[in-house]
């Protein structure tokens, strides 16, 4: 088998750096988990942590099955990339060593053998195919907010592996394949479109974001909402969330340098900023609507920063950082509301976060990008004219469009098959107990049976 590129040495500094990167996007997941279980009932909580611990070893197995061959493999039909080149990961893992010989008698090296190995860039692909199963872990977990407290354990993983499959390993390969990386030929977007997306805005948020409200939909609505309260049940696991998901974000974004150089160290402090701003942004917003800042708003703003700057942190300067993480602060509080105005439950604002900041920071690019950055190119405020703003707007709505429809096929397909929601009893006496025989918290008193509130409770 052709590998492309050719065998080679790789970067020892890079290769360390983008191993720590993709260990600090897998701890976005349990993160996310937290970030997600905070915000829910008690008596979803396990649940919901589950359905993010649940995608860590679904996707992971469908990655090195075929998962990473759709995304990275030869573009076929402009559609995915050929399961078959490393289905497996064949070629990836072993087999393919070879010997080089490095001399330099100037210097007085003897000539040494030196294993090659098949490379992406300065680095073996083997921490390449780490990275990116990262990427697509946490993509999946991300749709589990919409549809807390009703949705079948069994139907989320059915549905998650469809997804990941039909959905997120096309769409990856469209936004990150590029020609003559870890294949001949690469995705259509990042290639022939030209849009910029660094680490994902299109791929991960929008991707998910969309799919969220499309199966949000197609569930319906919690029992009794929005008229009973559901509030939050830990405040407390929803800020160590978000420290995690910040914490973890680095990797996401400078990782994505796929090297430890300028543009990661470039995108490291372009993503502090941005969170920074969205976060004080989001802040004012409720400060200036509900009259208080709370602390849900504060993990909430820095979620939405960390998404609308996940496009574009390789692409502007110090400045557009700050438009960007205070437009998406701002848009984001207010996008949380529009579920009540339209009437679609979507439990933990995965669209007004993840669809409207990936939105937010995806079209910005277009506006304030700069060729300051890493990414050399001038959006419309920098004299570029409208020819980025027209190619980012174009790789946005076609990411929207495709799993829009795509999420709506897959959930209806398991919906008429094994089943979507849980019965009504289930679902009132709580999801923990019914999917998984378990509880959070051990609330029982003595000399009573029950070991948890039942339906009415708001503990």
């Amino acid at each position: 088998m052709d590998l492309f590129p050719v065998m080679g040495v790789p970067d020892t500094g890079d290769t360390a750096w983008m191993l720590i990167s993709a260990a600090l996007v897998l701890l976005m997941t349990p993160g996310l988990a937290f970030f997600y279980g905070g915000m829910v009932r008690a008596r979803g909580v396990l649940n919901m942590i589950m359905m993010s611990v649940s995608s860590m070893g679904l996707v992971t197995v469908l990655w090195a099955l075929y998962g990473y061959s759709i995304a990275f493999g030869n573009d076929k039909f402009g559609l995915f990339g050929d399961p078959s080149q490393y289905f497996g990961l064949k070629g990836l893992i072993s087999g393919d060593a070879g010997v080089e010989v490095l001399a330099d008698p100037a210097a007085g090296i003897e000539a040494i053998e030196a294993v090659t190995i098949p490379l992406a860039g300065t680095i073996p692909m083997t921490v390449f195919v780490a990275f990116q199963l990262m990427f697509a872990i946490i993509t999946v977990a991300l749709i589990s907010g919409a549809v807390a407290d009703r949705l079948k354990f069994g139907g989320w993983l059915v549905f998650a592996g469809l997804w990941a499959t039909f959905v997120y390993f096309p769409v990856a390969h469209w936004v990150f394949s590029f020609d003559g990386f870890t294949s001949e030929t690469g995705g259509w977007i990042a290639n022939k479109l030209e849009a910029i997306d660094f680490a994902g805005g299109t791929a991960v948020h929008i991707n998910a974001g969309i799919a969220a409200l499309v199966l949000a939909l197609i569930l319906g609505k919690r029992l009794g909402w929005p008229a009973t309260p559901m509030r939050p049940h830990n405040l407390p696991f929803v800020m160590l969330g978000a420290g995690l998901l910040w914490f973890g974000w680095f990797g996401f974004n400078a990782g994505s340098a796929i090297g430890a150089g300028g543009a990661a160290g470039s995108a490291f402090i372009i993503t502090v900023v941005a969170t920074a701003a969205a976060m004080l942004g989001w802040l004012l917003t409720e400060r200036i609507r509900d009259g208080h800042a709370t602390s849900l708003g504060a993990a909430s703003g820095v979620v939405a920063g960390l998404v609308a700057i996940t496009p574009a942190c390789a692409s502007v300067n110090v400045l557009g950082a700050l438009v960007i993480g205070v437009t998406s602060g701002i848009l984001c509080a207010l996008a949380v509301g529009l579920k009540f105005k339209f009437g679609f439950d979507d439990s933990l604002d995965v669209v007004g976060v993840h669809l409207v900041g990936g939105m937010v920071g995806t079209l910005l690019v277009g506006l304030v990008a700069t060729e300051e950055a890493p990414t050399a190119i001038d959006g419309l405020f920098y004299g570029g004219g409208f020819d980025q703003l027209w190619r980012q707007a174009v790789g946005a709505f076609a990411v929207l469009g495709y799993s829009a429809v795509a999420t709506a096929i897959l959930a209806l397909l398991v919906k008429s098959t094994i089943g979507l929601r849980l019965d009504r009893e289930a679902e009132a006496a709580g999801i923990d107990e019914a999917e998984h025989a378990e509880t959070a918290y051990d609330l029982s008193v003595p000399g009573t049976s029950s070991v948890f509130p039942r339906q009415g409770s708001e503990v």
